[in-house]
């Protein structure tokens, strides 16, 4: 007899503007999972927030052709904290498959928030990576950075705005203006360049590098577009580097990694495509420097309740001071990702990096 494989819920897709993320994200992962070790029950969730167990290929999921009626039966995680099911819905019965773990590879809102980590949670299901309250923290920018200062950790200085309500028309009007205001007065005492973003938002979605004034009031609309509140932050001058960290009590750190910028800033499409831009690592910078970014994402790693695993992104100055940036509590896992090629830079495999995020769970 073999080894009992565990059956792990591999959750993709995602109501969220990264869906298309999540599809490469997983199929990366369904790649490189132990298949000796785990058998992956595959669940998508549609554009439109549907939940579906997918059988096909997982082509089909790269390809964003994994949603149609031949590979999916509609499905639902019970919440019976002694269930550990997931329920298939088929038109005349229902089926049953008993689910040891889930693994959200899931970005962004609906996902990335804790709101699909309190799912899991409710459902009495081990999960890997980061929980209910973690995910939320780290998803909205301005609570982690007020958390992370509080440690004596720099974050770069920044302000809030929210989106003006419908409720009262004349104050509506009144209130948006004056918060726009605000946080034009902010940019005119920090100096140009700042960055506009959504409070909650990943993948560098609605994301902008505003020059001046015009273009900082066009920064504003486009963040509300992903969110009710923007937060403004002051230009830091310097590099980004990143930590991987994997763990609950015991942390283990990747390899710092260091983006080289041509220019503007690490916006979507470099993300993904990293046309102008380069990641090196081990990021360019002494030992001691290495060692002081891994022991700044250990201890914001640990601030922010983190557990299982996340990347922290910091900044580094030209005098050599951290900033911290944010914290991505499901990091890219795609063959482009900074977070599995600093563990394989630190001797850890991609396939053993997935391994340990659920044996974390599952203990």
């Amino acid at each position: 007899m073999g080894k009992h494989r565990l059956n792990v819920a591999v959750i993709f897709g995602g109501c969220s503007s990264e869906y298309s993320v999540s599809l490469e994200s997983t199929y990366s992962m369904l790649g490189f999972i132990d298949r000796e070790k785990y058998n992956p029950i595959m669940v998508g969730i549609s554009k439109s927030g549907d939940w579906f167990h997918f059988r096909g290929n997982i082509d089909k999921i790269r390809d964003d052709k994994w949603c149609n009626e031949e590979d999916c039966v509609p499905a639902v995680l019970s919440a019976d904290r002694y269930a550990k099911k997931l329920i298939l819905l088929n038109k005349d019965y229902w089926e049953y498959i008993n689910i040891d773990a889930a693994f959200p590879v899931l970005h962004g809102k609906n996902g990335e928030d804790g709101t699909v980590q309190g799912l899991i949670e409710l459902a009495g299901i081990p999960l890997a990576g980061c929980g209910v309250l973690a995910s939320a923290l780290c998803m909205d920018k301005d609570r982690a950075h007020r958390l992370v200062k509080e440690a004596g950790i720099r974050v770069p200085r920044a302000i809030v705005i929210n989106k003006p309500s419908d409720e009262n028309k004349e104050q509506h009007i009144e209130s948006g203006r004056e918060q726009e205001d605000r946080l034009v007065k902010f940019a005119g005492e920090i100096g140009y360049p700042i960055f506009v973003k959504p409070v909650k938002a990943g993948s560098s979605y609605g994301i902008t590098k505003a020059a001046d004034e015009a273009e900082l009031r066009q920064a504003v609309k486009l963040a509300f577009e992903y969110d009710d509140q923007v937060i403004a932050e002051e230009n830091i001058d310097g590099f980004e580097v990143g930590c991987a960290v994997l763990g609950n009590e015991e942390l283990t750190v990747g390899v710092p990694d260091e983006i080289e910028l041509s220019g503007g800033f690490f916006d979507f499409t470099e993300k993904y495509t990293l046309k102008t831009s380069a990641i090196h690592v081990p990021a360019r910078v002494s030992e001691e420097k290495l060692h002081e970014i891994q022991e700044n994402a250990k201890v914001i790693y640990k601030i922010l309740g983190c557990s299982g695993f996340a990347r922290v992104d910091m900044f580094l100055t030209p005098s050599g001071e951290i900033v911290f940036n944010e914290v991505n509590t499901i990091p890219g896992f795609t063959e482009h990702s900074r977070y599995p090629n600093m563990m394989k830079e630190a001797g850890i495999s991609f396939t053993e990096v997935i391994s340990r995020a659920i044996e974390l769970a599952v203990e």
